[in-house]
């Protein structure tokens, strides 16, 4: 019908609805179409190529639609053709080197963005069967081209130079979302009538080229995303006079933030996230003031520094930022504490400070101190993350002012003190509050319905108990809820089953919640629920049939409760699931065969219950599996031989059981374990919350029950401790490089601990106690340098202890029990070393005895033959001598009748 208006100039049916495909004319008779624009529509269609017989065309926009189909090369023939825009289509494919090489002779605007073309854009001659290489070439010849969009186009390469620049009209260029590997093309310095530059989310490398910020009428630059490398201080000492965008994160960029910042008056948008940026913001802020304003960057909206390496305090001369409206400062090393007064009074058109902000991003630092009471006044403040910090104190009731406040989150600090109505008395938008990890008490009435309809709510460790929350009955959105260690010892009431039909993860664990789980059928009420934890309660009676109708479920946890009875079969509706936690309770029966439908499983616990029978054949097609736990059961018959070939990365846990026979050789091909350096263990919580479910292992060693959550990539470990097993031991586990952990005790094994123990580097465990173990303890266990803890007791090791090297840290009790072990540490003494002791004993009691008596021999003949000598040498000496002794003997005979003399008189 159109085809009947040859009169008609311009055509415009964007955004109509329309769909189907683009039929042909009979004939074409457009005889005067200038502009063609039929945008985000429907038309699932290939390109209507009738068109390039309009030779009239000036405008062709069919962006937005589903176009598929290869590009028509004759495109670029249509002699008028100024403008094209085929952006997101998805499905339009072509050489982007071959659609190039044709005339465009009058095309300005060119947008290809977010299709499948291909095309290796390198500067060589590699492959040119499928690509050109020489595509800037090509559109060096299109001297009219105003603005060209590749964006998002799957090309990769390198980005030649030409061999002279004739870009005399580009202004805009977009080749972000590429693949290019390529440095910095240094030929764009050349072209002076750029206005926009994106290369954005490539793979471009290489230092950024300072003369970037001499480009004339340069007003966007964005090189997010790439692997660029440069000092920030040098590069923005240059005059950037006329930039307005300025997006340099995720790069490679060192140095400190120069206070030449503050002289770009244009500057709106400053994004140098995710660098190795240093030094702190004062000079940033205090930067000079040229722009005609009392304040240094008077246009600046968006300010982005996160992810750097920033330190020292928030400067409160930020409250001077009159236009800002989002900052974001999270994960640096801020400290110090919030200034309690901002500026922005005197400067700003408000009198107050910071009037414009809406986003308010402080998380991840190390700030510490109270919450400032100018929060309150940000009256156009959405977003407020001020978690992972350290901050104490309370919440300003004032908070509860910010009408326009759809985000809070306070999470990990030491935040404390009492919640009530009117911190929430405006927060009529609150969308998302998150304030765990905190120690608030929420103190609210019985009948209180909150002025908000939240999606996130996340206050665990928040004292809200002992009852359950009324108020949560009006809250129809629900997305995410966790309520965990929140104090709540009631019973869940019927109608929190039916409080959102969007509620995506719900999180009740760590309370002291009583009841049963409901048996009704409640999928209709909850048919988005993939994360669902009740752990650490108190919840008794079985597990209902009903959860196997929560076929979105990808985490189901209810360990540490008191549930009883068996794993319902219906689980395995759960098609979805990665984990299955049902350990620490009190069920019974055995390990359902129908387990292996669920086909993504991670991470299988069903430890500390009383589980019964053989372990399934069926779980053999669990070959995701990567962690297994069963321990502390009664399960009973042979490890499979399969546990090693079908879970090539599996961790595994079957210690407490009633298992006998000999242990699996194939356990040497666990992968997980024959690496020679820890692997990366999968770990099915979110980092971004908490909350999310943590994988736990629990490991006895070094006589210590250690949990390991965070650290679970250290597990590497063989436990089948306490079970009935029997056989030689495995030699195949020297195989197992990678093993940390290995504890077979309390079994029946026999035999020798092979030499090529020494291979296990990485050991930091060995328990081997309560076996029937014999023979030496080999000498290449010294060698053991990472090993610290050893227990080889209550075994039949003979011989003498290896006590050198590593084996010489550890004391009598690894080895007692062994009736045959002899040497140090131990006090029994082996054989030889005790014949050789009393040799040596007797050879040196000999030679003692010998110096003693020849010792005492020259000391008699010297106390005799000296003075004798002497006396007579010298007869004058020797007559002294006598006369003295004579004098002294006198002398006490006469002492001794003066005394006689004295007691007689007494006596009469």
């Amino acid at each position: 019908m159109l085809n009947k208006l040859p009169m008609l100039i311009e055509l415009h049916l964007d955004d109509c609805n329309l769909f189907g495909s683009i039929p042909s004319p009979s004939f074409v008779n457009f005889t005067s179409l200038s502009v063609i624009v039929i945008s985000s529509n429907g038309f699932n269609s290939t390109f209507p190529e009738w068109l390039l017989n309009v030779s009239s065309l000036v405008s062709i926009d069919m962006s937005w639609n589903i176009l598929h189909g290869r590009i028509p090369l004759g495109l670029g023939e249509i002699p008028n053709l100024q403008y094209l825009d085929l952006s997101w289509n998805d499905h339009i494919e072509g050489n982007i080197s071959q659609l190039l090489r044709k005339s465009w002779k009058k095309i300005e605007f060119l947008n290809l963005r977010k299709n499948d073309l291909h095309g290796h854009l390198s500067a060589n001659n590699v492959n040119l069967s499928m690509v050109g290489s020489q595509w800037i070439e090509v559109l060096n010849k299109l001297p009219m081209l105003i603005e060209l969009h590749l964006d998002d186009c799957s090309l990769f390469g390198s980005i030649p130079s030409p061999s002279f620049v004739n870009f005399t009209s580009l202004s805009v260029i977009v080749i972000s979302s590429n693949r290019f590997n390529s440095i910095f093309p240094e030929w764009l310095l050349n072209v002076s009538s750029l206005v926009s530059i994106d290369m954005s989310l490539n793979i471009l490398h290489g230092r950024i080229p300072l003369g970037l910020g001499e480009l004339p009428n340069l007003q966007h630059l964005d090189l997010y995303g790439n692997y660029l490398e440069g000092n920030i201080s040098q590069l923005l000492s240059k005059s950037w006079k006329n930039i307005e965008f300025l997006n340099l994160g995720e790069n490679d960029l060192h140095g400190s933030i120069p206070s030449s910042i503050g002289n770009f008056c244009n500057l709106q948008y400053l994004d140098l996230s995710y660098n190795k940026l240093n030094g702190s913001l004062h000079d940033l802020i205090n930067g000079t003031e040229t722009c005609n304003s009392k304040s240094p960057l008077p246009n600046l909206r968006e300010l982005y520094l996160f992810g750097n390496q920033l330190q020292g305090s928030i400067p409160s001369s930020f409250g001077n930022y009159c236009n800002l409206q989002y900052l974001d400062l999270s994960d640096n090393n801020l400290d110090g504490s919030l200034p309690d007064i901002i500026n922005g009074t005197e400067t700003c058109n408000s009198k107050s400070p910071l009037p414009n902000l809406r986003g308010l991003y402080l998380s991840g630092n190390q700030l510490m101190g109270k919450l400032p009471n100018w929060l309150s006044e940000l009256k156009h403040l959405e977003e407020l993350d001020l978690s992972h910090n350290q901050l104490q104190g309370s919440i300003p009731n004032l908070i509860g002012n910010l009408s326009n406040l759809y985000r809070l989150n306070l999470r990990n600090n030491q935040l404390s003190g009492t919640l009530t109505e009117q911190h929430f008395w405006k927060l009529s938008n609150l969308d998302d509050l998150e304030i765990d990890s905190n120690s608030f008490r929420l103190d609210v009435s019985s009948n209180w319905v909150p002025p908000f309809q939240l999606s996130d709510l996340v206050m665990g460790s928040c004292h809200i108990g002992p009852a359950f929350p009324a108020w949560l009955q009006s809250q129809k959105n629900l997305e995410y809820l966790d309520l965990s260690n929140a104090s709540i010892s009631s019973s869940i009431p019927n109608w929190f089953w039916n409080i959102s039909s969007n509620l995506e993860y719900l999180i009740l664990s760590h309370n002291q919640l009583q009841g049963q789980l409901p048996n009704s059928n409640i999928r209709e009420s909850l048919p988005n629920l993939y994360f669902l934890s009740f752990s650490g309660n108190g919840i008794i009676g079985t597990i209902p049939d009903s959860i196997g109708h929560l076929t979105s479920l990808r985490v189901i946890d209810f360990s540490s409760n008191n549930l009883t009875g068996s794993i319902p079969s219906t689980i395995n509706n759960c098609s979805s699931l990665n984990v299955l936690d049902l350990g620490n309770n009190n069920l019974s029966g055995m390990i359902p065969k129908s387990l292996d439908q669920l086909q993504l499983l991670k991470s299988l616990h069903l430890n500390h219950n009383k589980l019964s029978g053989e372990l399934p054949s069926s779980l053999r097609n669990l070959t995701g599996l990567d962690i297994l736990d069963l321990s502390y059961n009664n399960l009973s018959g042979q490890i499979p031989a399969w546990i090693g070939t079908a879970f090539p990365n599996l961790v595994e846990y079957i210690h407490e059981n009633n298992l006998m026979g000999e242990i699996p050789v194939t356990l040497v091909k666990l992968k997980a374990m024959a690496q020679d350096h820890n692997m990366s263990i999968s770990s099915l919580y979110d980092n971004q919350s908490s909350s999310m479910y943590e994988e736990r292992l629990i490991v006895i060693t070094k006589g210590l029950i250690l949990e390991y959550t965070r650290t679970l990539s250290l597990v590497v470990s063989i436990d089948l401790s306490d079970n009935n097993l029997s056989g030689e031991f495995p030699k195949g586990i020297t195989k197992l490089f990678g093993l940390v952990f290995l504890n077979l005790s309390m079994n029946h094994i026999i035999g020798r601990i092979p030499e090529s123990i020494s291979k296990l580097h990485q050991l930091s465990s060995l328990d081997l106690s309560s076996n029937k173990l014999f023979g030496s303890i080999p000498s290449s266990m010294s060698l053991l340098s990472s090993l610290g803890y050893l227990n080889l007791s209550n075994n039949n090791f003979s011989d003498k202890i290896p006590f050198i090297g590593q084996m010489s840290t550890f004391t009598e009790s690894a080895f007692t029990g062994n009736p045959n072990l002899c040497g140090a540490p131990l006090v029994i003494k082996g054989q030889d070393e005790g014949i050789n002791k009393s040799v040596e004993d007797k050879i040196d009691s000999g030679f003692v005895d010998q110096w003693f008596y020849l010792s005492i021999g020259l000391g008699f003949a010297m106390g005799i033959l000296v003075p004798y000598f002497v006396l007579a040498m010298r007869r004058s000496w020797c007559d002294a001598y006598f006369d003295f002794v004579d004098k002294i003997i006198k002398w006490l005979l006469f002492r001794k009748r003066v005394t006689y003399a004295r007691n007689h008189a007494q006596r009469k």
